[in-house]
């Protein structure tokens, strides 16, 4: 198959009757529970979405499988109001990363909690999010795979409201956008020089004259419209403080720069975006800074796994412990699974392994034991591996575990935990579940 033919899959594919979302996202509520969704109640099957959420079920009680992973819905309503109100405080917009979740429910309460759009970083993942109704997106990636590119261009001709962005980090990436869009009849793709954060980071344009260049190249196109910088300070070398703020001053420096030489003339704002989720602080304090541009800026945040935090990674990076006074985000992820065997005082098995726990950065964490309708910490116990469908358990002597008992487990890294669930309770301190959210991975 030839790239038209590719192109011309793609834009029939996404040619299906689009929406607002609403739809779309209420015909969720339809589908059929059966055996593809993990940990779900084996009595459910047969029912639609929609019929068990009505039936509010409690997620110990009401015949839920182990594992299951539930998120807080009290939790996650806390972290969506919390960045709200950040971003808000801050002059900030935002535009949370939707690969953490890849869950068009969530892109929805991000919107309605305020959010400007939802960042991506792959087409498909753009793909999920226009199905949803999601009307501005955020690419943080330079696009150059052409049926994406024509499939995008199709979106843009058919759907006046939508806002696209993406990444320019070479000369060569530039030429092959043109390449791809020739000839589409759509609107120019807006895209933004991406700075790389310092020599051996991972991508972006390494440093400021080659940045011109790829100002430049876009220039010389009719396909692509220059409407701004970007960058990720998470990938400074060594990151600290200092560093992180030398690098978001040489990006706001590099929109002076370009807007001095001219090259945001064919818009009506400037887009200056970071943001990843350990340094949103620094973000905040150096955007506040920005100078006076020959056109109003849009200060775009990116930060994602805020939604659901962790108990591990996020917990100890994220910038609320540097500035308590903002407030805190609350780890809304419970792993829940059952001890399978106790073969001595100092070990236990879980029947939760690596096809249901985030281990990429950490291990996951014995949070809570729960027994006869008794929850309590797990004291005493300590997750120490991971197989494919068990957990290492290390006991001590104060551990009171028994074969049967219910442990949950903290994670660590959301990106990587909601990946490996395609339906997932959102349950009350109590345990009544009153939804659940559908991943597209």
């Amino acid at each position: 198959m030839d790239v038209a033919e590719n192109a011309t899959d793609w834009i029939r594919e996404a040619s299906v009757s689009f929406d607002t979302g609403t739809d779309a996202l209420a015909r969720l509520a339809e589908e059929r529970v059966d055996h593809r969704f993990k940990g779900l109640p084996p009595d459910a099957d047969g029912l639609t979405v929609g019929e068990l959420t009505a039936q509010r079920r409690n997620l110990f009680t009401d015949g839920f499988a182990t594992p299951v992973l539930a998120l807080s819905a009290e939790r996650l309503e806390h972290n969506l109001a919390l960045m709200e109100t950040y971003t808000a405080r801050h002059g900030l917009v935002f535009a949370p990363h939707g690969k953490t979740s890849m869950a068009p429910q969530l892109f929805r309460r991000q919107i309605e909690h305020g959010a400007w759009g939802i960042t991506l970083a792959v087409p498909h993942q753009v793909r999920v999010a226009r199905a949803f109704g999601t009307r501005r997106i955020f690419l943080a990636n330079e696009l150059v795979d052409a049926p994406a590119l024509r499939w995008i261009a199709a979106e843009l001709e058919r759907d006046a409201e939508f806002r696209f962005v993406c990444y320019v980090d070479s000369v060569r990436g530039a030429e092959l956008m043109d390449a791809a869009l020739k000839g589409t009849g759509s609107r120019p793709v807006d895209v933004v020089v991406e700075l790389a954060a310092g020599e051996g980071a991972r991508t972006g344009v390494r440093g400021e004259a080659e940045c011109l260049a790829v100002a430049d190249a876009v220039a010389a196109t009719e396909t692509l419209r220059l409407v701004g910088v970007a960058g990720y300070e998470g990938e400074v070398p060594q990151a600290d403080p200092e560093r992180v703020h030398a690098y978001l001053r040489r990006l706001v420096g590099l929109a002076v720069d370009l807007d001095a030489a001219g090259h945001f003339a064919g818009t009506d704002e400037i887009v200056v975006s970071a943001g990843g989720s350990a340094w949103f602080d620094a973000v905040a304090d150096v955007f506040a800074g920005i100078p006076a541009l020959s056109l109003p800026v849009l200060k775009l945040l990116r930060s994602g796994a805020y939604v659901s935090h962790d108990e591990g990674r996020y917990r100890e990076v994220t910038p609320f412990n540097r500035v308590p006074e903002e407030g805190a985000l609350e780890p809304a992820f419970r792993l829940w699974a059952q001890i399978v065997s106790r073969p001595s005082a100092e070990q236990a098995f879980a029947n939760a392994g690596k096809r249901d726990a985030a281990y990429d950065l950490d291990l996951p964490s014995a949070r809570a034991i729960r027994r006869d309708g008794t929850e309590r910490p797990a004291t005493g116990v300590t997750v120490t591996g991971l197989s494919d469908q068990h957990a290492w358990l290390a006991t001590t002597p104060e551990a009171d575990l028994q074969v049967g008992d219910w442990v949950g487990l903290g994670l660590s890294h959301p990106c990587t935990s909601f990946d490996k669930w395609q339906l997932i309770p959102v349950a009350e301190a109590d345990g009544t579940v009153v939804d659940y959210v559908r991943t597209f991975f």
